[in-house]
């Protein structure tokens, strides 16, 4: 009688046992989310040597759009659906989903020198004095400059300009027949679009988004002021179909020579000055956040970073993985593989304690200056019961500042609706929200009314 299928498989294991072998485990897979750029898809190309080093564990990568990100990955955390095992998060969902019992807690293994990473990253992925994520990378905002077109025009800005002196510049600097644009600006609605740099405009312009009684101040002076400012940039000195243009579109602009200011975070500057990617590489500047009325609130702080969503049952590998991808060796790394430039800065000081890093990163001073400017737990200048600069730490802020940015957008249409109309509507979209969710409490008086 002819061996079975079963038998052979069953001599083969005795053989295997008789020899002191084993059958090869089963590789742990582990699915991770993350953002389409620049030091994330560096971040893929390196994982194999991870791989290597772990050779039971591989990484499966889903990369998206960060709109699209952050509805895939807050859709998975709060239904448990256990779709993915790390998870790129921020700041805000590090605040508000560790306090839910969304993320598993994080201590870094002995080797992870957790006290290198700089104090306001570690406390901005923290709750109640615990870490729920590792940070990739961390971020602030600037103003970029092209120097040459500035000296071209006479034009100078100081090291932390106005809001005025930036308009004034991005109209001397405007030339549409030559292809530049005077300013480069979000326009993509969406609370991680648009709306982080409106709401350090309104900051700076002495506004909030809530009063002590939780009331929307979307109707003040400050955010009429910054609003305005805002629309009127893009409109006159910006680039055609800005509505539709992120991080990446205005990086694309910036490095092609397409843009002659642009405002957004500290962390392009590690991609304008790549000679290999950038046309302007050597022509530009790096300036402070532009203030107004005020600096409290001028300047962003952000932490693209890893963490595992509770539903997940890989947490060891997860966790390896992320301590890996995070962790000092991992920047020495990128180092030698990609060069000094190509490596993610915002999150440790032995990075900017670097001199081989701060020769190859210019913006590094202006980055860590504005990263130790940012506090998050006094981001206004009127009292504001939140935490968050360009973001508000509660559940509903995601819906809340979606809503708000895509009321903006349309002021970057052709034919575009007033300021003051656009405003009230979201005032009223906020408002009902906020009595939704019971924050608001009748009898408390109205402080947006002015």
């Amino acid at each position: 009688m002819a061996p079975t299928p079963a038998h052979r498989c069953l001599s083969l294991c005795l053989l295997l046992a008789l020899s002191g072998l084993s059958l090869p485990a089963r590789a742990v897979e582990l699915v991770v989310a993350t953002v389409n750029n620049g030091h994330m898809l560096t971040l893929q190309r390196l994982t194999p040597q991870f791989e290597r080093s772990h050779p039971g564990v591989r990484v499966k990568w889903v990369t998206l759009e960060e709109n699209a990100l952050r509805q895939q990955v807050t859709r998975d955390i709060a239904t448990r659906a256990g779709q993915f095992d790390v998870m790129t998060i921020g700041g805000y969902e590090a605040t508000v989903w560790s306090g839910r019992g969304w993320l598993k807690p994080i201590t870094p293994s002995r080797g992870y020198e957790v006290d290198d990473l700089l104090p306001m990253i570690r406390q901005a992925l923290s709750h109640k004095e615990q870490l729920y994520a590792l940070p990739f990378y961390g971020e602030s905002v600037m103003t970029l400059v092209r120097t040459d077109l500035l000296q071209q025009a006479g034009v100078s800005l100081p090291q932390r300009p106005s809001w005025e002196q930036v308009a004034q510049a991005a109209a001397r600097l405007h030339d549409p027949a030559k292809g530049v644009s005077g300013i480069c600006l979000r326009g993509k609605p969406g609370w991680g679009e648009n709306m982080p740099l409106i709401g350090i405009m309104a900051n700076t312009h002495g506004g909030q988004w809530f009063d002590m009684g939780w009331r929307p101040q979307l109707t003040t002076a400050p955010w009429r002021q910054a609003v305005t400012l805002y629309s009127e940039l893009l409109r006159k000195h910006g680039p055609a179909g800005a509505q539709a243009n992120g991080f990446n579109e205005n990086l694309a602009l910036f490095s092609q020579g397409r843009c002659a200011i642009w405002v957004d975070a500290t962390v392009a500057g590690a991609f304008v000055n790549r000679a290999e990617e950038s046309r302007v590489a050597g022509k530009v500047g790096f300036l402070q956040a532009p203030v107004a009325s005020t600096p409290k609130g001028a300047q962003w702080l952000w932490t693209w970073a890893l963490a595992i969503p509770a539903s997940s049952t890989k947490a060891a590998a997860a966790q390896a993985f992320i301590e890996w991808a995070t962790s000092r060796e991992y920047t020495a790394l990128v180092a030698r593989t990609e060069g000094w430039s190509a490596v993610p800065s915002g999150t440790r000081r032995s990075t900017y304690a670097n001199p081989a890093f701060r020769q190859a990163n210019p913006h590094a001073e202006v980055e860590l200056t504005a990263l130790a400017a940012a506090d998050q737990n006094d981001p206004t200048l009127p009292r504001s019961p939140y935490v968050g600069i360009q973001w508000v730490g509660i559940p509903e802020f995601q819906a809340i500042g979606t809503v708000v940015g895509q009321q903006i957008s349309t002021l970057l249409q052709p034919q575009p609706p007033k300021v003051e109309q656009v405003l009230a509507q979201a005032q009223q979209a906020v408002e009902r929200k906020m009595r939704e969710a019971g924050y608001i409490k009748e009898g408390v008086k109205d402080s947006a009314k002015d």
